[in-house]
């Protein structure tokens, strides 16, 4: 299989069964850093998971986020609400066009490294709080890729309609070490498990049959 792929690896459980699942197209890997709670522990997990695999990692500050950009997740850990994707109050937690920007950036280094796609990890169970992770934005932004650059370069969003468990289980099945991927965003030395991403991951990983934090 030839490696022709980018992939944007944030060090959590999606895009790291990603990398493992997708191991063998993926070229390079781009950890985006935006001063979010969570980037620099997520930024060491991918690090650990691209020198398990082989694979070439890229990290880009992308700092003016976190400086001009509004969310809870750009302001400390105490501004991060506790509770599940199904509270309303959730939506505190979107950067905005937060994949839009990493996308726009991993074509431009795609085309430039002569790749002929870039991956996200987005899955369904992003979808009510995040309109970065929809159906309707990955397809646009496929589109808009493809326009865009010389090369026509696509953008592979294969979690895009499946759960949080079912990519559990797929990266239990191909031996993902769960304990090298962070998701908390509260950014902690532990996952806080308030959290709706320590509420979902830990759901997740129990519904796989995995033991880990």
């Amino acid at each position: 299989m030839t490696k022709d792929t980018l992939l944007i690896l944030s060090g959590g459980m999606d895009s790291t069964t990603m990398l493992h699942e997708f191991k063998d197209s993926i070229a390079l890997a781009v950890n985006f850093s935006y001063g979010a709670n969570q980037n620099a522990r997520e930024a060491e997990c991918a690090r650990k998971q691209c020198a398990l695999l082989g694979i070439e990692l890229i990290e880009i500050d992308l700092a003016f986020m976190g400086k001009h950009f509004d969310s809870a997740l750009l302001s400390g850990a105490d501004a991060i609400p506790e509770g599940s994707y199904a509270d309303s109050n959730m939506s505190a937690t979107v950067v905005p066009f937060r994949n839009g920007i990493m996308l726009a950036i991993a074509a431009g280094l795609a085309e430039s490294r002569g790749l002929k796609a870039v991956m996200l990890a987005n899955h369904g169970g992003d979808h009510a709080v995040y309109p970065d992770c929809r159906p309707a934005f990955v397809e646009a932004m496929n589109n808009a890729i493809a326009a865009g650059t010389y090369a026509g370069i696509t953008l592979r969003a294969p979690y895009t309609g499946i759960s949080k468990k079912e990519i559990a289980r797929r990266g239990k099945a191909l031996g993902v070490d769960y304990s090298l991927t962070y998701s908390c965003y509260k950014g902690g030395a532990h996952h806080c498990g308030k959290c709706a991403t320590c509420i979902e991951r830990r759901q997740a990983l129990d519904a796989a049959g995995i033991d880990c934090e």
